[in-house]
This record gives structure tokens, C-alpha cells and sequence, in this order.
């Protein structure tokens, strides 16, 4: 009966998440779409600070993830004023980071193309993209610190509807803009920013308005609580360490690709987006499972904590099997959505067959990191992801671009490695090195 009810926990969680992330990517298809009709300059000028624009959001999630864990356990709990004292944490931490990593973005984008090895007469409208985009970041960053409160007290529905229209705004944006008034990738930077403001103050109120979170007073937002702050941090900065090693190595390895050429680091960005919806909904089910397990730490249900660790596993394995037959199959049609040039769409496709093999492998990969994170066990993920990004994958890649010389099919065989060695080594910590010794702690304060 424990194993049932977890599985429908799971499912009911799960879906608008999975939903979520499933219509979030297909509307960036279109958004990617637009932009690559414009040419294979246009979508280099895009993609070129696309995984800066990852490693820039990557901080202020590791401190979501510690959010989710924090807030899920005092749910699970019952304890009303520690959520709400959470919940303006919250508040304060998103308006920090917002305003910070506005000013810095903003400041260095005449440089990051430069940075990123861009060909120099596409790196005045990468220039421009990034600088536009970056103007919105302080209301992604509440967007993305207050939707997943909201999700850990076991609401993804709202999150799922603001996300949602937030990204076909973004479309009906860029359709105006690119086309309409020909504004090209400005036009584009410009829609993505609009949205993202638009999806920042529509969370913030379903946020201040959400019952379970107790209500924001602007006088409690700047009396932080110390001790609050120093066990969120606790779990949150390994989180940061993790997506910052994680998200500098993507930028690194995109560096390289770019330096192979505009084809071929065209064919190579296509192809990564075009292989995301297989994957999201895994990311999907994780964010379903981070809650469940911080839920069930806090309720002291060890039988349903792990009956939620076997089934997502098992879940996530499953489903990323089906999608990796999927990816083989629509793989070139996928690539001729997203460009007019045979050869991009060619060699695109031939890396989505390649990575389609591997899908089951990063489905494991991403069911034991959602496990990790809502245990809040986030310094053996850090551990892992640094030594796997930056020896196995970068390493490899740099040995094969820069003194191989080879072509784009070996680069993805070193990205499929690195991801085949984090699914590994995290199957190792979580199955060999179970965390019962913080189930005991839980049992004795019990």
C-alpha cells in the first residue's frame, strides 16, 4: 500500500513538471526555430552565450535546490513558521543575486563573445543578445527561487502554468519582433527578456499569495535568520560549486566546438537543443522526487523515503529508454525543423543518433542527483560532476579538437562518456553508500 501511494505521489507531482518542462522545450524549439530561419549567423549569435547565460543561472539554483530540501522538510513537518521564514529568505536572496548578477552580466557582455571564440562578425549581435537578456535576470532568478517553493509544498500546477505561458509569450514575442518589425536577434533578445519579466512578477504574486508559505511582510524580508541562512548555504553551496564547474565546462566545450566552425558548431548547438525534450522530462520526475524525499524526512516515514528512492529510479530508467528510441528515429526530421541547411540538419542528426544510446544512462544520472538533493547530500554530486566534466569530458574533448584534430562525431562521444561516468559513480554512492546514517540521526531526534 506504501509503494502505491508513493507511486501516485510521484505521478501526480510529476506530470505538470513533466508537462512543464516537455511544452516549455517544444515552444523553445519554435523560439530556436524562428531564429535559425534567419540564418546560420543568427543562430551562432544566439547559441555563442547560450551556456553562459546556463552558468549564469546556475547560481542562484543550487540555493532553489537547498530551498527545495529546507522547505519540503518543514512541510513534511508541519512547521508553519519555519516555512514562512524561509519563504522570506527566499525573497531576500532572489532580490541579492537579481540585482548583483544583473550589473555584472551587463557589464562584461561586450566581452563574452570575444570570450567564447566567436567569429568576429558575430560578436556584436551576440554582444547585444546577451546584454538584452541580462536586463530581465533579476526576475528569472525570483521566478526560479519562488517557483520551487512553491513546489516543494507539493503545488507543480502553478509553476507549470506560468512557466508555460511565459514561453508561448516568448514565441508570440518573437514572432512580432523577429518578423514583424524585422528586429532580427535583438528582436529575439528582446521577446525572451519581456518574458521572462512577465514570468518573474506573475510567480512573485502566486508566491506572496500562496497559503502554505504563510504570507510576505516587507519588514521580516532584510531580518534574516542566521541560522536559516547557514543550513541552506550548507546544502546550496555545494549545489553552486556543482552547476558552476558544471556550466564552465559547457562553456569550455562550446569554446572548442565554436572553434571548428560555423556549420559545424551550428549543426553541434541544434542538435543539443534538439536532443533537450528527450531528456527534460526526466528533470521533470526529479524535481517530483527532491519533494517527496524532503516531505518524507520530515514526516520521520523511513518506509515511504525509500520506497519514493526505488520507484523513481526504476521510473526515470524507464522512460528515458523509450525516449532514446524516439530520438533515434525523428532525429533528422527533429534537425530539419530547426534549420534550411541540408548539411547542419546532416551532421546534426548524425549526433543525435550517436547520443540517443545513451539516454538510459543520463536517466539514472539525473534520478540519483534528485535524490541526493532532497537529502540535501549535495557535496558527493559536486564531487562527481567536477572530476567527470572537467577529466573526463573537457580533457578528452581538448585532446580531441585541439591535437587530434578530429571531427564533431568524436566531440560527442566524449560528452556521452562523461555522462555514462556521473550515472555510474552516483550509482555507486547512492547504492554502496546509502545515507542511513542520517535516516538513524533523523530516528534518534525522533
Amino acid at each position: 500500500m506504501n509503494n502505491r501511494n508513493v507511486l501516485n505521489s510521484l505521478i501526480k507531482l510529476a506530470i505538470p513538471t513533466i508537462l512543464q518542462e516537455i511544452m516549455g522545450t517544444l515552444l523553445t524549439y519554435v523560439d530556436t526555430a524562428m531564429v535559425g530561419h534567419l540564418g546560420e549567423k543568427a543562430t551562432a549569435s544566439v547559441s555563442t552565450t547560450t551556456t553562459v547565460i546556463w552558468l549564469v543561472s546556475s547560481l542562484p539554483y543550487a540555493f532553489a535546490i537547498g530551498f527545495m530540501a529546507m522547505v519540503s522538510r518543514a512541510y513534511g513537518a508541519k512547521d508553519e513558521k519555519r516555512i514562512n521564514a524561509l519563504s522570506h529568505l527566499a525573497v531576500f536572496m532572489a532580490l541579492g543575486f537579481g540585482v548583483v548578477i544583473t550589473v555584472i552580466c551587463v557589464g562584461l557582455s561586450p566581452f563574452i563573445p570575444i570570450w567564447m571564440r566567436a567569429a568576429e562578425d558575430i560578436r556584436r549581435p551576440a554582444s547585444v543578445y546577451f546584454c538584452i537578456v541580462s536586463m530581465a535576470a533579476i526576475f528569472r532568478i525570483s521566478s526560479t527561487f519562488f517557483g520551487t517553493c512553491i513546489q516543494a509544498v507539493k503545488d507543480t500546477k502553478t509553476p507549470m502554468i506560468i512557466n508555460l505561458s511565459s514561453n508561448l509569450l516568448n514565441v508570440i514575442l518573437n514572432g512580432i519582433l523577429i518578423y514583424g518589425l524585422g528586429m532580427g536577434v535583438t528582436g529575439a533578445a528582446v521577446a525572451t527578456a519581456l518574458s521572462y519579466t512577465v514570468q518573474g512578477l506573475v510567480m512573485s504574486y502566486a508566491f506572496t499569495h500562496k497559503k502554505e508559505l504563510g504570507g510576505i511582510r516587507f519588514r521580516e524580508i532584510f531580518a534574516v535568520r542566521k541560522d536559516l541562512l547557514a543550513q541552506v548555504s550548507k546544502i546550496a553551496l555545494p549545489a553552486m560549486g556543482t552547476h558552476f564547474i558544471s556550466c564552465a565546462g559547457y562553456v569550455a566545450f562550446a569554446a572548442m566546438v565554436s572553434g571548428m566552425g560555423t556549420t559545424i558548431f551550428a549543426a553541434h548547438s541544434i542538435a543539443v537543443n534538439a536532443e533537450e525534450i528527450f531528456y527534460l522530462p526526466g528533470y521533470g520526475l526529479r524535481t517530483a522526487t527532491s519533494a517527496l524525499v524532503g516531505i518524507s524526512i520530515g514526516e520521520k516515514d523511513w518506509e515511504k523515503l525509500r520506497a519514493v528512492r526505488k520507484q523513481s529510479v526504476f521510473i526515470t530508467i524507464g522512460m528515458m529508454c523509450f525516449n532514446g528510441i524516439l530520438l533515434y528515429l525523428a532525429a533528422y526530421p527533429l534537425m530539419k525543423l530547426f534549420t534550411s541547411s541540408a548539411e547542419v540538419a546532416s551532421l546534426g542528426s548524425e549526433m543525435l543518433k550517436i547520443v540517443a544510446f545513451s539516454e538510459p544512462f543520463f536517466g539514472l544520472m539525473i534520478a540519483w542527483e534528485g535524490i541526493c538533493y532532497g537529502f540535501g547530500r549535495t557535496k558527493s554530486v559536486f564531487i562527481i560532476e567536477s572530476f567527470s566534466m572537467w577529466a573526463v569530458r573537457i580533457l578528452s574533448t581538448f585532446i580531441v579538437v585541439e591535437i587530434l584534430h578530429l571531427g564533431l562525431r568524436e566531440v560527442w562521444y566524449c560528452m556521452i562518456a562523461d555522462n555514462v561516468f556521473k550515472a555510474l559513480a552516483l550509482t555507486v554512492v547512492n547504492v554502496f553508500s546509502p545515507p542511513e546514517k542520517l535516516i538513524q540521526a533523523e530516528k534518534v531526534r525522533a
